[in-house]
């Protein structure tokens, strides 16, 4: 994708990362997951699209020192570290005038996300026409992926998805829909905290699936001024984010399959067209 992309890497006013506790690391997104940071995991996706720059959005001043991976010299000037702010609306806001538009945003544990994905979010938000998207896998696509994955899913009367942690912003108008993020940012799993964003019985349509996901984001959209799509995925990996030590054991597992298919790839193609490839394989031995 061409634009800027956003990673999300800030803590919660006041609280302790339980896994970061656990890990004896000052920050969750620099708890190891398969040997390395899982942020690092992040940029290695970013870094094999167009998006420049690359924002990481952080409390930790000290970030990059202790980060110590190669991404971080491959990436280069393309790389940027802003100060987090106290919730996520005013993170993302806080690089407006800095981003490219289209933003990504994502978070420093969807350590699953593939480049082919992020295109795939853009390619279907260009397809929708929409201002803003919100990434969402299919149920049956996460459950295939691995029964442990996601235990919460969202259901509508067409479909049943979980959040990827991913986000589209269109232009600089559409920042408005960032709002939903405003005192957190789990925008699909807890619904009650973006009330005042969605409308009262906009919320109750979409926290019990009272309709069709694009008949109820559209009406979504009307409240908020803001066109606002699902975009699914096919690749239901990227609904696994590293919250607690069982997803980090099965993020772990999917990454070491993947690994043991990647050296049947083509030496030839784009980054990003290998990580496709990795990702068909993947479904294939499912």
């Amino acid at each position: 994708m061409s634009g800027s992309i956003l990673i999300l890497a800030g803590r919660r006013p006041g609280a302790v990362d339980a896994l970061a506790q656990a890990h004896g690391v000052a920050d969750k997104c620099l708890v190891p997951v398969a040997g390395r940071p899982m942020i690092a995991h992040v940029l290695d996706s970013a870094a094999a699209t167009a998006a420049m720059p690359i924002f990481v959005s952080t409390h930790h001043e000290s970030l990059l020192g202790e980060l110590a991976d190669p991404v971080v010299d491959r990436l280069g000037e393309r790389l940027v570290v802003v100060p987090a702010a106290d919730n996520l609306a005013d993170s993302v806001l806080g690089v407006a005038d800095r981003a490219a538009f289209p933003l990504f945003i994502t978070t420093a544990d969807n350590c699953l996300l593939r480049p082919a994905t992020i295109d795939e979010i853009g390619r279907e938000a260009a397809r929708l026409g929409c201002e803003a998207g919100v990434a969402l896998a299919r149920r049956e696509d996460v459950l295939r992926v691995h029964p442990q994955g996601q235990r919460r899913f969202y259901e509508f009367s067409d479909v049943a998805v979980s959040n990827c942690n991913a986000y589209w912003i269109g232009h600089r108008g559409a920042l408005k829909a960032a709002e939903a993020f405003r005192g957190g940012g789990q925008f699909v799993k807890k619904p009650l905290r973006v009330m005042q964003a969605f409308g009262f019985v906009n919320l109750l349509r979409f926290r019990f699936g009272l309709g069709p996901i694009h008949h109820i984001f559209g009406r979504i959209s009307r409240h908020m001024g803001v066109e606002v799509a699902p975009l699914l995925v096919s690749d239901g990996a990227t609904a696994i984010d590293v919250d607690n030590e069982r997803s980090l054991r099965v993020t772990e597992a999917l990454m070491q399959r993947a690994a043991s298919v990647s050296p049947r790839s083509s030496s030839r193609g784009t980054q990003a067209e290998r990580g496709a490839a990795d990702g068909r394989r993947l479904a294939a031995t499912r």
